[in-house]
């Protein structure tokens, strides 16, 4: 069994699967806006002054460090697209 780790712990460019997201209800729907739902692959593209760059469904979007802490991941290892 592979362990969950936060988003922000991460390392770039290697896809991941969200596994749970330890936030309120008002940080859960904005998640679900962008896409970022279990079970969602994403994959983390950098960090760029304190926010992280990620890549989910062919968009790109900027969390800060706090959101990130809060959304829970683990490795994929199958074969995923490419985005961005």
């Amino acid at each position: 069994m592979t362990s969950k780790i936060p988003l922000s712990m991460f390392p770039s460019g290697q896809a991941c699967q969200i596994c749970d997201v330890c936030a309120g209800k008002g940080l859960k729907r904005r998640l679900v806006e962008m896409g970022l739902t279990p079970e969602s692959i994403i994959q983390p593209l950098g960090c760029n002054r304190g926010s992280l760059l990620i890549s989910v469904n062919g968009s790109r979007y900027a969390l800060g460090r706090g959101m990130a802490n809060k959304i829970m991941v683990q490795p994929v290892y199958e074969e995923v697209p490419q985005f961005g």
